[in-house]
């Protein structure tokens, strides 16, 4: 008879704290590894879920430090627009800036502004030469007319815009807006015709989030996801074009000969773009997706919030244990860990890295915020948002294009849930707790790094009194 090995979750350990010197939490330093050549200043990822991000998740956790993976259940050209609409979002200098012909009607470029996510639009001919700016102010006051006026009948005309050339400094940027109260700087060459714009909001974005994630261009980086079948290659490559980052392929059981294809197959595509590969669990795994090319590993089957893979197929692996397996292995290939799913506190990042994991990825601690996709519902006085797992079955629905009244749901084995999570308010207070208590932990085991976080773990096992010792107990929690 076999022996059966012996699988941790993190609620079965805690980390055993070390002498320490530092003086303040401050003091940790949060960058991380996302893949071989791509670094975050903190170690959070936004799953790729509907309920989780789109492009206003993913421009919200850049400017923290963090990134998000934008979820493939839509169209390929939805999906590559908010992709653009994430590297649009936050630039010094923004090339290529949405514009507007002069001669459409106020109506048209209130549309326009909508489709691609902006509140102005620049004014221009055929031949790309400067006409003018429409603000949110002129749609405000054009609204009684706005069937019949042409955007040149509203818009601030060229000779009253200041405007300055390619070179501009961000020092030199700030003075103009300064001095003039502007809200946008077109740039123009010599012949007058568009080359870029600086916004006020770009610059203010700028002071305000010193860990914003920035590629080479200074514009937010940004994932998204494709799977194995179908238009996954057509998806990659239009997201590539778009600017995405870097590429998950996701799928539930990623040690599979199509996830070694797919990777293949992308690099095709592409030789530079970062593929993250996933998910799995097991140390055989990671070391055939790393041989494979993978530039980052997805480790997790089963321990999500709304996952029931384990239920279902009776398959997987505790998630602290898959981790550290992973991470053993991967390790000696230079690739990355990402622990994705059970994360449920802050203390279960710190074990997740303690493992092994060089970041981690959050879908339903995510889900329930501002910036998660969905409407907000009432319950009573409480706020809600609803939360699905990427293999449930509404999910799997849409993702295998199934016409419910030609099918038999008996086709349809979901492996997630729907539910509904309560509604949490901006990231920013959520994801400055988790950072908070990741800064604190590191503390404990005197890391100034997520490096020496790794070297310096050290876990020991505890028991169900042990959990129960762990959280609040013989008391009447009032908050």
């Amino acid at each position: 008879m076999k022996i059966i090995p012996y699988a941790l979750t993190y609620d079965d350990v805690l980390i055993v704290p070390r002498r320490s010197s530092f003086s303040s939490r401050s003091e940790a330093n949060t960058k991380t590894r996302l893949t071989k050549k791509i670094n975050i200043n903190i170690p959070i990822i936004s799953a790729n879920m509907d309920t989780v991000t789109e492009a206003e998740m993913a421009i919200s956790l850049a400017r923290l430090g963090g990134i998000g993976i934008i979820h493939r259940f839509m169209s390929i050209e939805e999906n590559a627009e908010m992709i653009r609409r994430v590297k649009r979002a936050q630039s010094f200098i923004i090339e290529n800036p949405y514009t507007i012909d002069p001669d459409k009607t106020v109506n048209e470029a209130k549309k326009y502004a909508e489709e691609v996510g902006v509140t102005g639009l620049i004014v221009a001919n055929e031949d790309k030469k400067l006409q003018g700016i429409l603000s949110r102010r002129d749609f405000i006051f054009a609204n009684d007319n706005s069937d019949t006026l042409k955007v040149r009948d509203i818009m601030t005309p060229r000779e009253k815009l200041i405007t300055s050339h390619a070179h501009t400094t961000f020092e030199e940027a700030q003075k103009i807006f300064a001095n003039h109260k502007i809200e946008k700087l077109p740039l123009v060459d010599k012949e007058d015709r568009i080359i870029g714009l600086i916004t006020v909001d770009d610059i203010k974005n700028i002071i305000e989030y010193p860990l914003a994630n920035l590629d080479a261009e200074g514009q937010l980086i940004v994932g998204g996801a494709v799977g194995v079948h179908g238009d996954f290659l057509e998806r990659a490559k239009a997201l590539i074009q778009a600017g995405a980052d870097v590429i998950v392929i996701d799928i539930a059981h990623g040690h599979s000969d199509h996830m070694i294809e797919a990777i293949k197959k992308i690099r095709e595509i592409s030789s530079e773009i970062q593929i993250i590969a996933g998910n799995i669990a097991t140390a055989q795994a990671a070391k055939d997706l790393c041989e494979a090319g993978a530039d980052a590993l997805k480790v997790g089957v089963g321990p999500g919030t709304t996952c029931i893979t384990r239920l279902v197929t009776g398959c997987g692996v505790p998630q602290l244990t898959a981790v550290m397996e992973c991470a053993k292995i991967a390790k000696k290939y230079n690739v990355p860990i990402i622990a994705d799913g059970g994360i449920q506190k802050s203390g279960d990042i710190v074990k997740a890295i303690g493992a092994g994991a060089d970041t981690v990825m959050l879908g339903g601690a995510l889900a329930g915020t501002e910036e998660s996709p969905g409407v907000v519902m009432r319950r009573g006085d409480k706020k809600f948002k609803v939360c699905r797992g990427s293999a449930s079955f509404s999910v799997t629905l849409k993702r295998k294009n199934i016409n419910l009244e030609k099918k038999d749901l008996n086709e349809v084995v979901p492996e997630g849930v729907e539910s509904l999570v309560p509604y949490k308010g901006p990231i920013i207070d959520l994801i400055s707790q988790f950072i908070g208590g990741l800064k604190s932990g590191m503390s404990y085991t005197n890391s100034y790094t997520i490096a020496e976080l790794q070297k310096n773990t050290e876990f020991v096992r505890i028991t169900n009194a042990g959990a129960k010792e762990s959280g609040p107990h013989d008391i009447n929690v009032i908050n």
